[in-house]
């Protein structure tokens, strides 16, 4: 494996992650000064549709295009007239989703939303093939720099219409126009012609591949996005502001750390799809350093909820605190599990993939109707982490014993170090006094404290060294 390659891929995408979740953080902190948890809510729920319907857009293409090293320009320029075609029939059918989705939740405002939102699908799902297309010549500098223009323009665009006093359509008129933007983007940068005559065979030969992905997708959705269904339906749209502004949140150091990492991984590895040990030994490293990132942070996370999030939102989403801090003890299993898709599907078992994606949903289904069951947001997130730690042995568990021909205790060893300065950052926290401070010294003071114990904590137990070693690599 070319470690310049690797190198280059994770510059670009740390560049593009870290300048977009600071963008995010930055646009949040501002609108959710402005914007009500209730506002929050009905974005949440539209947010639930427009993910599924994006990933019926994809139907699993990027990935098979860019794993699929035998297609032609004729194939791909076929591919995309195909998904023209389907972006069309699927824009319709978003548009008038909107009036039975405002009598399920009893409110019509949901019919104007799912008609502008329509469009934004349409250019979504145009984008799967020349985004794809860019991935595969592994162009990490323009996937990245798109997304860094577009959500600065995104969120200049919510922010003005949200004083304008539009509610939550600043969100959602912010979405529209990024999505316009990064089609407009994409295929000036592949200018892949639709005029060609249309078969299937192209399609056949991808469709193995991404039949698996898709299904895996679909069934992925419903695994992650159940909550906030069940949140929305059963409790008020203020409470699904609350529970999504603290899922979100949980997600940062996800999108920070393993996000710069996934988007490499399938571009790279498709290319060592019968050199098992490869993919294996690279599995392992990421989860290393994950690893002894997130351990400590999920700690220092939860000690530092409250201040976290009444620093960056404000106080009126005080209620997010506890919901946080429980979902923060998953984040260093969310940052290790959200590379392993792209390992299944560099060893082109996405067959795995979609057995994996099947026992999460059942499981995360079943965890999350129980929390809504006892009756709060706080156990919804309780639930959903003890469904994710599961998932995490499951999923570890296909890929250890039957990709990899390995066991877990190849795994438990790369987690033993990271696990050992966790807990001291947790003596550390534990010990610690309540601080006489306001919400921005306090989260400063508890900020420097986990640095130096993460420091310290590397130092100890030999992983400073061992890291810069495997980064070097």
């Amino acid at each position: 494996m070319s470690s310049n390659e690797f190198r280059t891929g994770m510059f670009f995408s740390a560049m593009g992650k870290y300048s977009n979740v600071i963008i995010q953080l930055a646009v949040n902190a501002v609108l959710s000064r402005i914007l009500t948890p209730a506002d929050y809510g009905v974005v949440s729920i539209v947010q639930i549709f427009i993910e599924f319907f994006n990933l019926l857009a994809d139907m699993g293409f990027g990935p098979a295009i860019i794993q699929n090293k035998k297609l032609s320009d004729t194939d791909v320029q076929i591919i995309f007239k195909f998904s023209i075609m389907f972006a069309t029939a699927l824009s319709v059918i978003f548009m008038f989703l909107g009036y039975p989705v405002s009598i399920f939740y009893d409110n019509p405002v949901y019919v104007p939303i799912f008609f502008i939102l329509g469009i934004s699908v349409f250019f979504f799902a145009m984008l799967v093939v020349p985004k794809a297309v860019i991935q595969k010549r592994k162009d990490f500098k323009t996937v990245n720099t798109i997304l860094i223009f577009t959500g600065i323009i995104k969120g200049i665009v919510s922010i003005i219409l949200a004083l304008m006093g539009l509610k939550y359509y600043a969100i959602i008129l912010g979405s529209l126009v990024q999505a316009m933007m990064n089609f407009t983007f994409y295929y000036s940068k592949t200018r892949i012609s639709p005029k060609v005559k249309f078969s299937m065979e192209p399609i056949k030969k991808i469709w193995a591949f991404s039949r698996n992905q898709f299904s895996f997708n679909f069934i992925n959705y419903f695994s992650r996005n159940f909550d906030s269904i069940l949140i929305g339906r059963v409790f008020t749209e203020g409470a699904l502001g609350y529970y999504n502004k603290s899922y979100q949140l949980s997600l940062y150091p996800n999108q920070i750390l393993a996000g710069i990492i996934t988007p490499v991984i399938q571009p790279i590895m498709s290319e060592y799809e019968q050199q098992i040990d490869v993919i294996k030994d690279t599995y392992l490293k990421i989860t290393r350093i994950l690893a002894n990132i997130g351990v400590p942070l999920s700690v220092f996370c939860y000690f530092a909820g409250r201040e976290i999030i009444l620093f960056i939102f404000g106080g009126q989403w005080e209620a997010s605190v506890p919901a946080f801090q429980f979902l923060a003890v998953s984040i260093w299993l969310q940052m290790i599990a959200s590379s392993t898709g792209a390992f299944y599907q560099s060893t082109n078992r996405t067959d795995l993939l979609l057995f994996s994606g099947i026992q999460s949903m059942i499981l995360n289904v079943a965890a999350i109707a129980y929390g809504v069951y006892l009756g709060s947001i706080e156990t919804v997130a309780i639930m959903v982490v003890l469904s994710f730690t599961t998932n995490f042995l499951v999923n570890n568990y296909l890929l250890m014993y039957k990709i990899f021909g390995s066991t877990f205790k190849e795994l438990f060893k790369e987690l033993t170090k990271p696990f050992i300065t966790g807990s001291l950052q947790l003596i550390v926290f534990l010990l610690l006094p309540e601080l006489p401070f306001n919400i921005f010294y306090s989260l400063m003071l508890k900020g420097l404290i986990f640095v130096l114990i993460f420091v310290i904590g590397l130092i100890v137990t030999g992983q400073m060294k061992e890291m810069l070693r495997v980064i070097k690599k």
